[in-house]
Formats: C-alpha cells, sequence, structure tokens
C-alpha cells in the first residue's frame, strides 16, 4: 500500500500529465495538420523547432523555459506584471514542462494519422457540396481521430515521465513539482527508501506502460481502419 505522501505524488503526476495533454492537444493537432497539409516556406525549419525537444538534453529545454519565465523573462515579465502570476516552483511549471517534451511525440502521431487519411474521400464530399468545415468535422477528424487520441495518450506517458526539463525550471519541491520521476530521484538520496523507490517505480512503470498498449490498439484500429478503406 502507497503512503499519503506517495499517494500526493501520484496524485500531482496524474494532476500534470492531464493537464499538459490537455492545454497542448489544441496546438499540437494544429501543428500537425500544418506540417501534413500545408506548404509554405520554412515548413522544414518549423517541423525542426517542434521536434527539437526529442534531441537536445532535457536540462536544456528546462534552462530555456526558465530564461523564459523568469521574472524578467520574455513570458515571465508580461505574465508577473499583468497577472500577478508565476509558474516558477509550481505544478503549473511543472505542467509546461511535461507539455513541451511531450509535444513532438503528440505531433508526430497525429500528423502520421492526418497523412494517412484518404484524400480522395474529402474530394468526393466537397464534390457533393460539402463545406470544407464540413469535411473535416466529418470525414477528417473522424477518420483521424484514433490517431489524434493515440498521439495523446502517448503524450500523456511522457509528460508522467519527464524529469530533466522540470527539475531544472521548477526544482524538486514537494508537493508542488515532485512529480513520480523526481519522487523517485529524491528517495534515491535517502537511506532506507529502497521499498519507497520500489513503489513509486512500479507505479510509474505501470502508468507508462498502460498508456503504452492504449496507444498501440489505437494505432491498430487506423491501421485497420485504412485497409478496409
Amino acid at each position: 500500500m502507497l503512503t499519503s505522501q506517495e499517494w500526493a505524488v501520484v496524485a500531482l503526476s496524474l494532476k500534470v500529465g492531464g493537464t499538459a495533454i490537455l492545454a497542448t492537444l489544441p496546438a499540437a493537432f494544429g501543428l500537425a495538420w500544418l506540417l501534413a497539409r500545408a506548404r509554405f516556406p520554412g515548413k522544414l525549419l518549423l517541423d525542426a523547432v517542434v521536434h527539437l525537444p526529442l534531441v537536445v538534453p532535457p536540462v536544456v529545454t528546462g534552462w530555456v523555459l526558465l530564461l523564459a519565465f523568469a521574472p524578467a523573462g520574455p513570458i515571465g515579465a508580461p505574465l508577473h506584471s499583468w497577472f500577478g502570476a508565476s509558474v516558477l516552483f509550481r505544478w503549473t511549471g511543472a505542467a509546461i514542462a511535461a507539455a513541451v517534451m511531450a509535444l513532438p511525440l503528440m505531433v508526430r502521431a497525429m500528423r502520421l494519422s492526418i497523412e494517412a487519411v484518404d484524400r480522395r474521400l474529402e474530394s468526393a464530399a466537397r464534390t457533393l457540396g460539402a463545406t470544407p468545415a464540413r469535411v473535416f468535422w466529418t470525414i477528417t477528424l473522424p477518420l483521424s481521430l484514433p490517431g489524434v487520441l493515440a498521439g495523446a495518450v502517448l503524450g500523456f506517458a511522457r509528460s508522467i515521465g519527464e524529469f530533466g526539463a522540470t527539475i531544472t525550471f521548477v526544482s524538486n519541491v514537494p508537493g508542488q513539482t515532485q512529480t513520480l520521476p523526481l519522487a523517485i530521484y529524491s528517495a534515491l538520496q535517502q537511506p532506507g527508501a529502497e521499498t519507497m523507490v520500489w513503489r513509486l517505480s512500479g507505479i510509474a512503470v505501470a502508468l507508462s506502460l498502460i498508456a503504452l498498449l492504449v496507444s498501440e490498439l489505437l494505432a491498430r484500429r487506423v491501421r485497420r481502419g485504412l485497409h478496409v478503406l
């Protein structure tokens, strides 16, 4: 059984991961749509920037976020002066770090799903008088939805496992930013806390495994739907 402190860590991890994905989902889908369907100058550069968090050290990403959201930073300064708010050392900052790290995986999965939609179905609907908006809501989105959901689930798995960017950006504050990976890291520094490490590691592995299985099931549904078409 988990202790009350460990339950708080799990709850905070789910809160951070869920908030990160819900806040990122519209932007991830919009970027995936642009990269899959649009043609514009700088598309290759945008693609590289979106996927940059996958290849740079997470500590670098956290450092950039810290510079951006610091009290004198380009985002932190207006956030503080206009709203009197700050995300440093708060769970909202942990959610921002998780969202940034999850975004590339979400965009990639959603982009592949959008690209897999048969454009001939959309063209046929337009020739029958459907507006672009109706084509999107009745054809494109339903056909790509399993891939969109798979990307969201995969991003959630990445969010709850985020460590480097989070600890660099918002530190390791119990009750505020201490998610599962940070709690495991802290427990590893404490003598005699091996049992706690095992419990928290088991929870982290179980949550990630469930998310990966759900993502794979949704991806298989996409492939089966395309095979039928």
